[in-house]
């Protein structure tokens, strides 16, 4: 491994103009192909094996033509103080407005408040609802634009209206704070290399890495159905990786130069070296982000597919492209311990005969050896203490009464809550299939009077019929809001009062609609999210077994990764469920916890973590492989990597912090738990736990079987056999210029 990288980081620093002319090529054709395709929608959410998205697929084959996962908008009137929606003026301006509504082109029905007698019981508050043939995403803007004009109609006369639904659902903006992240990055980048040059080089190569990998899922979208969040999610996990591989690959470029090497055998060096870390960091990334699809729901799937995607890419560049950039830059990156213009150049101390002082890195890591057990139990007592709120974890997927109070959709949730209860914004929709019933009328009868005297219930429908009169929807008003465990409890009792009934008439009853959807992805997030760390975290540890030859290292890698995203995910929810430093985020709206967020942060969280151990750890192992003692080698890996780490582990941070000044509650959550997690994992986890455990283990860490070490294949990632190759490529250099 490390002497193919080798050789691929010499003939990329050689060949710099071919590498650079492919990769400017690449990132054009994928900038052509996102700029002549479709907007990227929603992704739609089907859920296979679902109650809820079987009674979806049984609606669509028995009422032909209703549209049932199109958008809906529900425009909400309340009249002025002291007036009443039934007064003839105020009855008046609705009925235009539904009329305004109905022509729309894609519009396949709008209801009218006075003949669904959906006016609150003390006529101050009604709504319309507006159905339309396609979903959300796909909507027309001169449909959205039609709804809000006649909304601003309705107000003109004197009505309050808001509106709620997904009918006005766009892409999510991710805000000023993204741009601050990256200049974050910037600036880290500055301080550690001394050097303009040398800094911008991995900020370059990491946009050009997500600028083919966004405009690629972009140009796909349409195509592979990929939602708007893919490209966010995509574009965050690939900035972050992209900046922090190509910063270790010009940081040990800079430590070859200090050590004498040319440029040109420096930059092979470096990626045989470091490169063969980002490759094995880079694979432990893309193993978590492509194991999310063994939980089987395909906008989670492709998310992962698609991220990991643009992790491969950004493993390439800084295998070929930083390299060239390298060649190109000459002698303007300095060695490690020269300081550029701007910073001042400083000469070495040794050059000065001034005694070399231990740098911080050395300091840490000689403070931990010595002091094992303290540095153990404080770091592991931490995050103990930070998991904590994990225990009061409380799942669901995001609504209208989880946006901002700023927005109209919240504002139409308040509206419909206070005029017909919490309930109403989370109905229940029971499909009854009884096709196979020989009184199918007695069954959607039966269902009916069977839900009414349950619990939580407030309002049941009378059955609704197809045209042939095999199957029904009956519609459930819960009497608590849609996220509750009342609510979930509710559609458990519905479901299992469906098992009697199917025995006594053989009609079938199933339970769908928004909310039923929400809670069995929550179900099934939780059901699998044992199999995918079993998976994700077996694979990868056979990997690092592989990768650091013993078993130890591994097992503490994985031990450490379950502590830090146990503590990430506690602060997750003492942020956004129990509302602690709630202003300072931007959330406006407590509540649970977005339903795919463990699994979602087990999955990329893992694969981030590995980064640094892979980083820091293959230092030590280089040093212990070439003759040090365990718990020196300890200290020469921090020496060597612990600066680089910390600020990789910024820049990260600083990235994924930049995502959560997003208006889409998603994405503002996972940024925020992807930084408080590298946090966790990069300063407590791999600077303070990882070290005092290698120094309490001593030889015993890197211990491995022997007939486990014949059967593993040699990586070569600590770069032995570059030595030889080195040679060999000073004997080439030399009859290049005979």
């Amino acid at each position: 491994m490390a002497t193919f990288l080798y050789k691929l980081g010499r003939i990329s620093f050689r060949r710099r103009h071919f590498v650079a002319l492919i990769w400017v090529a690449l990132l054009t054709l994928a900038g052509v192909g996102a700029a002549g395709a479709p907007a990227a929608g929603n992704s739609s959410l089907s859920i296979p094996g679902t109650e809820a998205q079987k009674a979806f697929d049984l609606l669509e084959q028995r009422f032909p033509g209703t549209s049932a996962d199109g958008a809906t908008a529900r425009v909400v009137f309340k009249a002025p103080s002291g007036e009443k929606m039934t007064d003839p003026g105020n009855k008046a301006t609705v009925q235009e407005t539904v009329k305004e509504l109905a022509d729309g082109s894609e519009v396949v029905r709008v209801t009218d408040p006075y003949q669904a007698k959906a006016v609150s019981k003390d006529g101050t508050i009604a709504y319309a609802q507006v159905s339309y043939k396609v979903s959300g995403m796909e909507l027309e803007d001169s449909s959205r634009d039609a709804l809000e004009d006649s909304a601003q109609d309705a107000r003109k006369a004197g009505l309050t209206v808001e509106i709620g639904g997904d009918a006005l659902q766009t892409v999510p903006h991710t805000g000023t704070t993204e741009i601050i992240g990256i200049a974050v990055a910037a600036v880290v980048l500055v301080i550690t290399f001394g050097s303009l040059i040398a800094a911008g080089l991995p900020l370059l190569t990491a946009l050009i890495g997500v600028g083919i990998g966004v405009s690629s899922i972009t140009a796909l979208a349409s195509a592979l159905d990929l939602g708007s969040t893919t490209s966010t999610l995509a574009m965050m996990i690939g900035l972050a990786v992209g900046i922090d591989y190509a910063l270790f690959i010009v940081s040990r470029y800079r430590a070859e130069l200090a050590e004498g090497r040319d440029r040109e055998d420096a930059a092979g060096r470096a990626v045989g070296t470091a490169g063969s870390a980002v490759v094995f960091a880079g694979l432990t990334v893309v193993i978590a982000l492509v194991g999310l699809s063994v939980v089987n729901i395909p906008m989670l799937t492709k998310m992962g597919v698609a991220a990991a995607g643009t992790v491969a890419i950004a493993v390439l560049i800084a295998l070929t492209m930083i390299p060239a950039l390298l060649g190109y830059a000459g002698r303007k990156v300095k060695p490690a311990g020269e300081k550029g213009k701007l910073l001042g150049r400083a000469k070495k101390q040794e050059e000065q005969n001034k005694p070399v002082k231990p740098n911080l890195g050395t300091r840490w890591a000689s403070f931990v050896v010595r002091r094992p057990v303290a540095v153990l139990l404080l770091g592991v007592i931490g995050l103990g203490a930070a998991a904590v709120p994990a225990a009061s974890l409380e799942l669901g997927l995001p609504d209208d009464g989880s946006q901002p109070t700023s927005t109209t959709q919240r504002r139409a949730y308040d509206l419909l809550s206070e005029g017909f209860g919490p309930g109403f914004n989370g109905p229940l929709m029971v499909v009854v299939d009884a096709k196979d019933s020989d009184d199918p009328k007695a069954a959607f009868t039966a269902v009916g009077d069977e839900i009414k005297g349950l619990e939580d219930v407030v309002t049941v429908t009378p059955p609704a019929p197809n045209k042939t009169g095999d199957t029904a929807t009956i519609t459930v008003i819960p009497d608590s809001k849609p996220s509750s465990v009342a609510t979930e409890d509710l559609v458990h009792s519905i479901r299992g009062k469906g098992a009697g009934i199917k025995a006594e008439s053989d009609a079938n009853v199933l339970v769908t609609g928004q909310t039923a959807m929400n809670i069995d992805v929550s179900e099934k997030l939780n059901d699998a999210l044992i199999p995918y760390l079993v998976l994700v975290v077996g694979l990868a540890f056979l990997l690092l077994i592989v990768v650091f030859r013993s078993i130890l290292v591994p097992l503490k890698a994985a031990l450490g990764f379950l502590l830090s995203v146990t503590a990430a995910l506690g602060a997750v929810v003492a942020v956004f469920q129990w509302g602690w430093l709630a202003d300072l985020m931007g959330v406006e709206q407590t509540g649970p916890v977005m339903s795919m967020m463990p699994i979602f942060m087990v999955g990329v969280v893992f694969g981030l973590a590995m980064d640094y151990e892979v980083f820091l750890v293959t230092r030590m192992r280089e040093a212990y492989v070439h003759g040090e003692k365990a718990g020196q080698a300890v200290v020469t890996g921090f020496r060597h990597g612990a600066r680089v780490v910390t600020a990789a582990a910024v820049i990260m941070m600083a990235v994924f912090a930049g995502f959560i000044g997003s208006s889409e509650s998603m994405v503002k959550m996972i940024g925020f738990g992807l930084a408080i997690a590298v946090f966790f994992d990069a300063f407590v986890v791999r600077m303070a736990i990882v070290p005092a455990v290698l120094a309490l283990l001593g030889r015993k860490a890197w211990w491995l079987p022997k007939w486990l070490d014949r059967a593993l294949p040699n990586v070569d990632v600590e770069g032995t056999g570059l030595r030889s190759a080195s040679e060999r490529g000073d004997q080439d250099k030399e009859l290049v210029r005979a």
